[in-house]
């Protein structure tokens, strides 16, 4: 017979495993750590400019960046910091190389969402996150999964949990609870209406006093920053349940919508959330929270299946959450019945010489019509081999595979993310 004693010990004899393979994945003191950017790259690929023409620049002004030049002279690498500072400064034809973004605005915050498993949630945020830092967007990520594939491949292991989505809502609780009853302290009424109590377990872990920073980590990528999720916040369902009992009139739902209200409009681009893979406390905190919603399925029967039946579930929970909480004002800027900017749906892993994978897409786009994306993330060896490491196809070095098969996983991300961006610049519009 087996107890939570030997469940216990197999997952420290996993961890030591994690351990060795974040030493072969990032490096010796398992810090994860952004590659450079060849010449080639960055004036094709990333600026999109000619390489003559961004060598040119580049002799022009010797003030601009100049990368590290490999021993032969023949190519130069740029860092990511660089790449941006050239990008600044670098005008082609009088037109500025910085990407579009709507003034005046907040971040615009996309939920990559599906309850199936496998789907790609992880994939699609982490490559869409990379692909928009490159493009010189500023971005946030929200890790709301507990299997925290999104923390891990950003280079996060060692996270509390009092740091993640989880302390968002427990401090969303506490501060929610204060102000309720201090509304009705002051209230002109000769009735005394009883208070809403928080235990001291939740009060003493001092959550209500960490400020928005505290929840923010760092990455490898210099204009990437994200909120962590770690295994041990996978109780925080239990723990929602927990806490709606103590104070059934807190908008549960609305906490992490309210936390970002916090932020300052200019401090992101993007704010993008990897959800669960489950209908849940913190999936409905991640698509309240969202002005858009992309909604990945493999090319599969039972795929398409699943995803109809999330979004079947999830329009009844937006129903209910809109019933319930009817008159309120849950979060500052966002509204019941919840209204998205757009939703999306975006095939993952096919394969464009399978014959089933083309029909389940024509029969995705019979249904979903314009809301099917046009351009699916292809199934390549060079996606395959980025989630073996952790990374995105933009974090593996060409010189590590043939440059034809790197590229065509580049160009199948490129495609999709091109397409994102016109969704969200569409989307911003509507905010």
């Amino acid at each position: 017979m087996y107890t939570h004693e030997d469940l216990s010990r197999l997952q420290a004899q996993s961890l030591k495993m994690q351990s060795w393979i974040r030493t072969q994945t990032f490096s010796p003191e398992t810090t994860k750590r952004l590659r450079r950017f060849s010449s080639w790259e960055v004036s094709e690929l990333i600026l999109g400019i000619n390489q003559s023409t961004f060598r040119g620049r580049l002799a022009a002004d010797l003030d601009l960046p100049g990368g590290e030049v490999e021993p032969d002279g023949r190519q130069r690498w740029f860092s990511l910091d660089e790449i941006n500072e050239l990008r600044r400064r670098i005008k082609v034809n009088k037109k500025s190389l910085m990407p579009p973004r709507p003034a005046g605005k907040r971040a615009l915050r996309a939920a990559i969402a599906n309850f199936k498993g496998g789907a790609g949630k992880s994939t699609v945020a982490l490559h869409l996150a990379h692909a928009a830092a490159l493009d010189g967007y500023r971005v946030l990520l929200v890790d709301f999964d507990p299997q925290a594939t999104l923390s891990h491949s950003m280079g996060l292991t060692d996270v509390d949990e009092e740091y993640t989505v989880w302390g968002i809502m427990a401090r969303d609780l506490i501060r929610e609870t204060d102000r309720m009853n201090a509304a009705v302290s002051g209230a002109a009424s000769g009735t005394a209406l009883p208070q809403r109590q928080i235990p001291s377990s939740i009060r003493e872990m001092g959550l209500e006093v960490l400020r928005t920073p505290d929840f923010i980590k760092p990455t490898s990528w210099s204009t990437i920053d994200i909120v962590p999720s770690c295994a041990n916040a996978a109780f925080v369902e239990f723990a929602s349940a927990q806490y709606r009992h103590l104070n059934p009139e807190w908008s549960f739902f609305a906490a992490v919508s309210r936390y970002l209200d916090s932020l300052n409009d200019d401090d992101y681009d993007l704010i993008i959330f990897d959800c669960p893979p489950a209908i849940g406390y913190q999936s409905m905190n991640a698509v309240f929270a969202a002005d858009m919603l992309y909604i990945p399925s493999g090319p599969g029967y039972w795929e398409y299946d699943s995803t109809t039946s999330f979004i079947g579930q999830l329009a009844e929970a937006l129903e209910d959450l809109a019933a319930g909480f009817e008159g309120t004002v849950p979060g500052g800027t966002m509204r019941l019945p919840k209204a998205f900017a757009d939703i999306r749906f975006l095939m993952t892993r096919y394969e464009t010489g399978n014959e089933l994978h083309r029909a389940m897409y024509e029969a995705f786009g019979k249904v979903f019509g314009e809301h099917l994306t046009k351009h699916p993330v292809e199934m390549t060896r060079a996606v395959e081999q980025s989630g073996r490491f952790l990374s995105s196809v933009y974090e593996i070095d060409y010189r590590d595979m043939t440059r034809e098969t790197w590229r065509r996983a580049r160009a199948s991300f490129d495609r999709a993310y091109e397409e994102f961006r016109g969704n969200v610049l569409a989307a911003w519009d509507k905010i």
